[in-house]
């Protein structure tokens, strides 16, 4: 158990904006910073997060928290290991406490796959430059290929010996179990029991996650019997899935965010060579053909990406195979094709680093034209296949979500393929009409599903695509079904007060001649004949009630942080908002958008009025309903009176907040 000196320090140290911007490119919108969320697949940002509140939210699918909860969420990692992450990102000794063997067991099955791993790494990549055979054969080949030492270093590159059990020997002489080395893939049981090594006389290439641990190898042979597969790859794994890694991701995500764009190749050599011109926005989709969760890792960095595929026919027909995928997810996809059958990584030791960068970038063309120009000569002079190739090329432009850069194309192809802007129009939109009648049905139950999700969640994230723009305005009409609109709006203006409490509780009254008393304190004072329906909020007020009594003043980073996940969710949901005006928005539109802060007390009892007027107004309607059924007179009597008192008191509220009230 790690002391909690040691995690207030790693807490205090750790930047929100640093650690998210890890995994998530973000940009400056307004105060706060905005990215496309990790968590869920998504074309339009609605990821938020607020450097001065140390929180990040998504108004999308309504995940939130501080640095510790992302790396949780995002790493899959517990607690203890999610703070030993951000201790290591900041350099901070971790001091922990003795546990129980039990829970030591539990919290380190996960993180022994890790550590099987880095060992795995560690050895292969000694093998190559200590072990005879590792200098002999593994260092020879990459030499030989033209890879520079410090490329080989950077990559971490090994060579496993070429023999049954050398990893399993030397894995267990430093104290590591079997059953690790089998759970990674490292190791493999036959049907007689025996356990002998995966990888034996290949040279490694490690693969890493996006924090650069390793999880994975991919293992070239060096041998030229055609029996022997010439790549083995690590299988899935609780720590590796390979259709959501892409190779070198780790090593390239900083160039791919400041560059704006990523190169996309084939395999791991590819890789290598791109980084040896000096070219580091480099990923490849790790020997597997490109998956949707690939394209959406490198959607969250950029949304340039420029494909560098093999140059022969082959090669040419699996990328466009594979490039529709990207244009449905709204990325800007650029083509390079090398000549005479070369690939990225022959094309690079063939020329020179200098020249091959150069050749990338004077001859990047647009995927559309560049598909359309290869169809076309393939097809030559035939009519058949050139009206085949043209619906094929119009078929990918549908996929474009965006209807401008889809009008773009449209226009180009007009020129490239000889046929009239207005035929390809038509074209499109009868693509795009079957495909929005196919998905028709499975859109509505989505719908369906979606509402009823967001109804079953209301407790813990009560406004999952971000509050409506009329939120606190009681007068708008809310879009909410009728049945639940009054049930809505009770929940809307609990969760006011406690939003009330975060923001301002730790100010100062500054009216009606009130010294010396916090805003929290007084909007306590004023909720003592109010009782909270939401559990959530109910738990916050009494935790507020509580702290004031005993003398400290919470704020809101008590709650964002608490161990409550439901009162956290609820706490970061009210500490953050979609929306922010930009800094030129008054001298432009000449609107003035009210500040709340301008005029607390305005805020502060028009928040508590408007929800002392809902509770007021049930109580009303539960007293007519009670004089209505009540046919003793004496009982009769004494409701109508307390009806007439509770009335006053609704006036009284309504005349604060410039309501009509019906006598």
């Amino acid at each position: 158990m790690i002391y909690q000196d040691t995690i207030n320090k790693i807490m205090d140290t750790s930047r929100i904006e640093e650690v998210v911007g890890d995994f998530v490119s973000l940009k400056k919108r307004g105060t706060s910073l905005i990215g496309n969320c990790p968590f869920h697949n998504e074309k339009t940002p609605s990821f938020h997060v607020s450097v001065t509140k140390g929180i990040y939210k998504c108004f999308g699918c309504g995940k939130g928290g501080d640095s510790v909860r992302f790396i949780m969420d995002h790493e899959k990692y517990s607690y203890p290991e999610a703070l030993k992450y951000l201790a290591q990102k900041y350099n901070i000794e971790v001091e922990e406490k003795e546990e129980s063997p039990e829970v030591q067991e539990a919290n380190n099955a996960r993180e022994s796959l890790y550590v099987v791993s880095l060992y795995a790494a560690n050895y292969f990549a000694n093998e190559l430059w200590t072990g005879e055979q590792g200098r002999a054969i593994g260092l020879s080949y990459f030499k030989e290929r033209g890879f520079r030492e410090d490329i080989i270093k950077k990559f971490e590159l090994g060579y496993s010996p070429d023999q049954w059990d050398a990893l399993i020997l030397s894995a267990a002489s430093a104290g590591h179990k079997e059953e690790y080395l089998e759970k990674t893939g490292l190791a493999i049981r036959n049907e007689k029991g025996k356990v002998y090594d995966r990888f034996r006389g290949r040279v490694m290439f490690p693969i890493h996650n996006f924090t650069g641990r390793v999880i994975g190898f991919g293992g070239r042979t060096l041998k030229t019997d055609k029996n022997v597969p010439k790549y083995v790859n690590s299988p899935e794994s609780d720590i590796y899935h390979k259709s959501n890694v892409l190779y070198g991701l780790y090593q390239a995500k900083k160039a791919i965010r400041d560059l704006d764009n990523c190169y996309l190749v084939e395999g791991y050599a590819d890789v290598l060579s791109v980084h040896q011109a000096n070219i580091e926005n480099v990923v490849a989709s790790s020997g597997t053909s490109l998956t949707i969760e690939q394209i959406r890792l490198i959607g969250r960095f950029t949304q340039n990406v420029t494909i560098l595929y093999d140059g022969d026919a082959a090669g040419i027909k699996a990328s466009l195979r594979g490039l529709d995928m990207i244009l449905e997810e709204g990325l800007n996809v650029k083509v390079v094709n090398f000549p005479d059958g070369h690939d990225p990584d022959s094309y690079m030791h063939k020329v020179g680093a200098g020249a091959f960068k150069i050749y990338i970038e004077n001859n990047r063309k647009d995927f559309i034209l560049y598909k359309a120009d290869t169809l076309l000569k393939e097809a030559g002079t035939d009519p058949i296949k050139r009206a085949g190739i043209i619906r094929d090329i119009v078929e990918s432009i549908a996929k474009i979500p965006d209807d401008i850069k889809a009008s773009v194309f449209i226009r180009e192809c007009s020129h490239l393929l000889q046929v009239e802007e207005r035929m390809l129009m038509t074209e499109l939109n009868k693509i795009r009409s079957a495909k929005f009648k196919k998905g028709g049905q499975g859109q509505q139950q989505g719908y369906q599903q979606g509402y009823q999700q967001k109804s079953s969640n209301a407790s813990h994230s009560p406004y999952p695509d971000g509050p409506p723009d009329n939120l606190f305005d009681d007068n708008a009409p809310m879009d909410l079904p009728e049945t639940e609109t009054r049930v809505d709006d009770d929940l809307l203006q609990e969760h006011e007060i406690v939003r009330l409490l975060l923001a301002f509780g730790h100010e100062l009254v500054s009216w009606d001649n009130i010294d010396n008393m916090y805003i929290g304190s007084f909007i306590m004072q004023n909720l003592s004949d109010v009782t909270f329906e939401d559990e959530t909020c109910k738990l916050i007020i009494q935790n507020y009630k509580e702290e004031i009594e005993n003398g400290h003043l919470p704020v809101a980073n008590q709650f964002i942080k608490n161990n409550d996940r439901d009162i956290a969710d609820l706490a970061i949901t009210l500490s953050s908002s979609p929306y922010s005006l930009s800094e030129n928005w008054y001298n432009k539109h000449k609107i003035y958008v009210r500040d709340e802060t301008v005029n607390l007390k305005a805020t502060i009892l028009g928040g508590l009025f408007h929800l002392k007027k809902r509770k007021v107004d049930r109580i009303l309607l539960g007293l007519l309903q009670e004089i209505k059924v009540e046919t003793d007179a004496v009982n009769q009597e004494i409701l109508m009176q307390r009806y007439a008192h509770i009335k006053n008191v609704e006036r009284e509220i309504s005349k604060f907040l410039g309501s009509v009230v019906i006598k």
